[in-house]
């Protein structure tokens, strides 16, 4: 009775003096900020920097400072296979270094369209070579991702996914989400060349966990942005496999398929309603009370949104038990969590 009359409240007073552009106004004003901290959990563009030892890191500072960038391009274009693979090896360890890699100087170097060409070879470790390298470079500035675009590498990145060799499809994968991450432009573009099919196809239960991380991270650079939002097809084709991985057991895939739910649900009520037709919403409300606090987080920001919606979605989010989920998290000792329920 109790619980009939606070939904009864709830209804009633859900959209009393304020209607939802501003409801939306006011909670993208107040979770600017974590907006900013989810950035920092999960980079739009990552580096893909060797993490076991320092060998690349203590061979790429040798290379800056001993290495003529001429030499590394003229060696790139060997005819010789082993010559070759060490130059854009070289040119890799040098974009890999953790301190200032220098990417500005490969560009200008003339390197970009060589890179470009070795992933058209039948050599597995040049393309993974090059696909490394060029992974790097588009985890840069906007200008620096655009000079990969700009090189051609998209196409044949798309065309890597295809290789027989996992550890060239993973970096293939990194790189493409590294420039769909740069923003709407470059998201829509690579999505018109067919990514979101041929990515989905990894999601299977032998992909190793790294591999599937880096699938869900693209996924979530697929579904950030609502100005423009990404196209309502691609929303169609990613929320099935969301739908997949909410009940993945690993945090970071979990964290990652929560905001991309929140990054949906957060673009509209036409958004919303296809994010409750995918079924998905009876996963998600249980994660308000995961003990992860940052499943936590991402979770009351997707239902939130929900709720600023029709009064029809709202109860939606009531059906499945919603309410029964706030008193802890009023108590929630992290001032983020009661930053978000109180928007």
């Amino acid at each position: 009775m109790a619980d009939n009359l606070c939904k009864s409240r709830l209804q009633h007073f859900k959209n009393k003096g304020k209607d939802q552009d501003e409801m939306r106004r006011r909670r993208n004003e107040v979770t600017v900020e974590l907006r900013k901290s989810k950035r920092d959990e999960s980079l739009l563009k990552r580096r893909n920097v060797p993490q076991a030892d320092s060998t690349d890191e203590d061979e790429a500072d040798r290379s800056l400072n001993h290495t003529n960038l001429e030499v590394i391009v003229q060696n790139a274009t060997s005819p010789e296979p082993g010559v070759q693979l060490s130059a854009v090896q070289t040119a890799r360890k040098l974009l890999s270094s953790d301190r200032n890699p220098p990417i500005d100087d490969l560009i200008n170097s003339g390197i970009l369209p060589i890179l470009v060409h070795c992933l058209q070879t039948t050599n597995p470790s040049l393309q993974f070579e090059a696909a490394w390298a060029l992974t790097n470079i588009a985890s840069g500035t906007s200008q620096q991702t655009q000079a990969v675009v700009n090189a051609g590498a998209v196409p044949l990145f798309l065309e890597l996914l295809k290789s027989p060799h996992q550890n060239v499809c993973e970096q293939a994968v990194w790189a493409l989400g590294n420039i769909i991450g740069d923003g709407p432009h470059l998201r829509d573009y690579v999505i018109s060349l067919g990514v979101v099919q041929p990515l989905l196809t990894f999601i299977k239960p032998d992909i190793p966990l790294s591999f599937l991380r880096n699938i869900t991270w693209v996924i979530v650079n697929l579904c950030r942005n609502k100005e423009p939002p990404p196209p309502k097809d691609t929303i169609k084709e990613l929320l099935p496999a969301l739908c997949v991985l909410i009940n993945h057991s690993d945090i970071n895939i979990l964290v990652d398929t929560v905001w991309a739910l929140s990054y949906l649900t957060d673009g509209g009520n036409e958004q919303i309603q296809m994010v409750i037709d995918a079924g998905v919403v009876q996963q998600l409300v249980p994660l308000l009370c995961h003990k992860e606090v940052k499943v936590q987080t991402a979770a009351l920001r997707a239902v939130g949104n929900i709720v600023t919606g029709t009064d029809e979605q709202t109860q939606v989010v009531l059906n499945f038990n919603a309410l029964s989920y706030f008193p802890a998290l009023l108590r929630h000792p992290k001032e983020k969590i009661n930053k978000v329920l109180f928007l």
